[in-house]
């Protein structure tokens, strides 16, 4: 693949060389010594989750507007292992939840949203979600159903300069690590229409990637939650890790 050179990025946890470096024996699960001081246990018990204190983390955005922000529980600890057993990034596993006013936003480089029915921004939130955006985050919207035109109202309003484009299956996103050249896998049924990935550009940059008619954040899942099969959820990691990827990387 093509990559360019990245971005500045200071949201503190992740720099060009943590991400690449091979980090097999901070990834790997071991067994932890049982210790008398509770304080102990508890601080090699973090380490055992995230050995890599300079390990990506990636966060689920609690949004307001009544749609369902926490759907699918175990969605994002496993593609965070997929990611850990299939690429050389180092990642904390954990779920981490924010919402955009909170202190720790600038944290996360990589934001994760789904849900069914409606997103909506304060205008406080819009200011602050622009300035995350330009300065480097991505957000990844997954539609698990229900959010369609809503989002992309809010997209529209978010960067009003801007125009919400539709990426064309030649777009670096769908070719950053794995290449899907018929653009973003068909996961879930829904109404029957092909996956549209839409996006919102800024200085040459994806700063908002939207996908519609696929939910690769069900086929995250675990496999008895939807009952996917074997090559539609490998299919769904696969193409999160190419999001991620291009988040980190472009």
């Amino acid at each position: 693949m093509g990559i360019s050179v990245p971005k500045s990025v200071f949201f503190g946890v992740v720099t060009l060389v943590g991400i690449l470096a091979s980090s097999a024996a901070g990834q790997s699960d071991f067994d932890l010594p049982i210790l008398p001081n509770p304080d102990r246990q508890a601080t090699y018990q973090t380490a055992r989750f995230n050995p890599n204190p300079s390990a990506l983390k990636v966060a689920r955005l609690h949004y307001a507007g009544g749609g369902d922000w926490y759907w699918g529980s175990s969605a994002i600890p496993n593609f965070l292992k997929f990611v850990r057993d299939n690429s050389s990034f180092p990642v904390d596993t954990l779920e981490r939840q924010v919402r955009i006013t909170d202190p720790e936003l600038f944290e996360y480089p990589f934001l994760f949203a789904t849900g069914h029915g409606v997103i909506s921004f304060s205008a406080e939130e819009k200011e602050r979600l622009r300035r995350y955006l330009m300065a480097g985050g991505v957000l990844f919207v997954n539609d698990s159903y229900g959010m369609d035109a809503n989002f992309r109202e809010q997209m529209g309003e978010l960067f009003p300069e801007r125009e919400v484009v539709e990426l064309p299956f030649d777009h670096e996103i769908y070719h950053s690590f794995y290449d899907f050249p018929d653009g973003p896998p068909k996961i879930h049924e829904h109404d029957g229409l092909p996956p549209r990935g839409y996006a919102l550009i800024v200085n040459g940059r994806v700063v908002v990637y939207f996908l519609v008619e696929s939910d690769i954040g069900d086929g995250w899942e675990d496999e008895q939650v939807h009952n996917d099969p074997p090559e539609k959820r490998d299919e769904a990691l696969r193409m999160g890790l190419n999001i991620l990827t291009y988040a980190l990387l472009y």
